[in-house]
Formats: C-alpha cells, sequence, structure tokens
C-alpha cells in the first residue's frame, strides 16, 4: 500500500522505521508543527519530523486539519494528489475531521497502546501502571468521529512487569504496536481484516498534567509506587520538602529495614545504605532524588549531606 505516516513522539518513530522496512511504501509524514524547546526556546522539529527528513521523506506540519484554514485546505489538497491507499497513525497528536479521514480508501489506522475499550485518551500506558493492571496490550483501529471508539482491526496483549515504568512499558509496546500494525495493514490490503466493533465497558485515561504527579504520602505504598511508575519519566513524580519541590525517581517495596521504625506518611529515616519513607502503610525506599539546582542523584548520596535529619518529613 502507498501509505502517509501520521505521527509525532520518539514511540512513533518506532513504528515509522517498521512500516519503511516493509512491503509498503511510505511516501509522506504528516506531524505537528515544529515547537520550541531549551531555555532559548528555539523551534525543533518532533522526533517523527527529525528521522522523516533525515531518510529524506515528504514531511507535512499542519497546525490544523479544520477546513477553512490555509493549513488545512493545503494539506487537503496534498492528500488528494498523494492519494494514499491509508494513513496509518501513531500518537498524532492532532484531530482529524470526518472529511479528510472519508478522502482516504481504507481510512486512517490508529496505533493506540491499549486493549479498547479499555483506556481510551492521551495515556494509556500511564493509567495501566496506575491502576495495578497485569495485563495490557495494543490496538489498531479504524479512526472515526469518537475518541478512539473505531472498528477493531487487530490486538495483541503485552503483560505489565511489577518494576515497569511509563517508559519500559511504552518502549515495548512501541515495537510490539509497530509489528501489529504492519501486519494490520497488510491484512487490509489483502482484505483479510474483519473490523469488529468494541465490547466492553469503556474507561478513559486523561493526559497527565504535573499537578497530577505530586505524592499523596497518606496513600498505601502500593499505590503510591503505581503513581510513581506511572509519571517515569514524564511528567515525573514530585513532593514538597519544606519550600523545595523535588523531584523522585523509582522507589523501592518492601525495603529491608535494619531496625523496626514506625513512620508518618511522608517522614524520611535515614539509614546508612537506604532512606526510607513512611506512607500510609508500609515505608517505602527512596531510589534517587532531584533537588533544585541539582541533577538527578542516588537518594543516600543527597542524604550525606542532610545535616540534622531528625523531623524531616515530605510534604
Amino acid at each position: 500500500m502507498r501509505l502517509i505516516f501520521a505521527g509525532t513522539p520518539e514511540p512513533a518513530v518506532v513504528a515509522l522505521e517498521k512500516l519503511l522496512a516493509s512491503e509498503h511504501e511510505v511516501i509522506a509524514v504528516l506531524t505537528r508543527p515544529d515547537a520550541p524547546k531549551g531555555r532559548g526556546r528555539t523551534l525543533h522539529p518532533c522526533a517523527v519530523a527529525a528521522f522523516a527528513e533525515k531518510h529524506g521523506i515528504e514531511v507535512r506540519k499542519p497546525a490544523t486539519l479544520k477546513q477553512g484554514t490555509e493549513d488545512g485546505d493545503a494539506f487537503r489538497a496534498r492528500l488528494q494528489q498523494l492519494a494514499p491507499d491509508c494513513v496509518p497513525v501513531v500518537a498524532y497528536g492532532n484531530l482529524i475531521p470526518q472529511d479528510v479521514l472519508d478522502m482516504v480508501e481504507h481510512g486512517f489506522v490508529n496505533l493506540h497502546f491499549s486493549l479498547l475499550p479499555k483506556y481510551r485518551g492521551a495515556a494509556p500506558v500511564q493509567a495501566a501502571i496506575a491502576a495495578g493492571e497485569s495485563i495490557t496490550g495494543a490496538t489498531t483501529f479504524r479512526i472515526d468521529a469518537g475518541l478512539d471508539t473505531g472498528d477493531i482491526l487487530g490486538m495483541i496483549e503485552q503483560p505489565i512487569e511489577a518494576t515497569d515504568t511509563a517508559d519500559d512499558l511504552l518502549t515495548r509496546l512501541a515495537y510490539s504496536g509497530g509489528d501489529l500494525l504492519v501486519r494490520t495493514i497488510t491484512g487490509l490490503e489483502a482484505g483479510s481484516i474483519e473490523p469488529r466493533k468494541q465490547q466492553g465497558d469503556p474507561s478513559h485515561a486523561a493526559k497527565i498534567l504535573p499537578a497530577d504527579a505530586r505524592i499523596d504520602w497518606n496513600l498505601p505504598a502500593e499505590i503510591i509506587d503505581r503513581t510513581v511508575r506511572a509519571v517515569t519519566p514524564a511528567p515525573g513524580a514530585w513532593t514538597m520538602l519544606g519550600d523545595d519541590r523535588v523531584k523522585l525517581d523509582r522507589l523501592t517495596l518492601n525495603p529491608t529495614q535494619i531496625e523496626e521504625i514506625t513512620l508518618s506518611p511522608g517522614e524520611l529515616h535515614i539509614q546508612k545504605k537506604q532512606v526510607l519513607v513512611g506512607t500510609g502503610t508500609t515505608a517505602l525506599a527512596l531510589t534517587r532524588i532531584q533537588v533544585p539546582g541539582k541533577k538527578m542523584m542516588n537518594a543516600t548520596d543527597w542524604s550525606r549531606g542532610i545535616h540534622n535529619p531528625e523531623g524531616i518529613t515530605f510534604q
């Protein structure tokens, strides 16, 4: 098939690479406009745009696909000229109007990182970890007017490990999901795929904001651990230490406690080989911490710089 690939962040690059290595032809890429980054806030292309430009693939970066706008109308004209058979989509991040969806014979086929209808929305991987799921997966479906509501074309399962961060799980899903996307496109071309309606109760996985990543130390240790892993690396778990906002990396459940202690939620206890913090149930061990003006560091190294460790509490 002749394909236009639509995607934006790094995980979408994996799927694009797999499509380029397949028997299908990627004739162009649709992605988001360049965005400001760094202290200088200079414009940089997204991961998909940078990869496509490096490989000599035509890149379109409309700010909107809305009809009647300069960007939207220009893309419609180019889409008609290119006449792709299908548009695979991976985390594109822009609304695709119905008239654009209707312009492509096999439609826009989205790769979504959950077992739909579970966790529709922007953060399915994070939501699955935070909920304590043991299994998630990836789904390919034909995009329609709803939010991740289209007919399912393919699905795979992926176990969630007890120590998985969102980055760990998303990396595995990017590869297994990329293979699923290639199989789906091939199956559509062969006419061997029978689309099916989504079955079961839907749930929504909204975009995670920095405020959502603040740790509530009153919660049980298991829930705090899942929350931290779900927001690692972005936006990153954080808490307050006095007037300072500090970021935390992974925590350790069931740490080896050298002595019997009882800690209040958020209370720190510094030992020679570990730093413990109290929760609503049992203590957790910190692994790494980042304080203002410093890089992320080992928690025990950070604790050696504390001159009066008694009574220190995260808020």
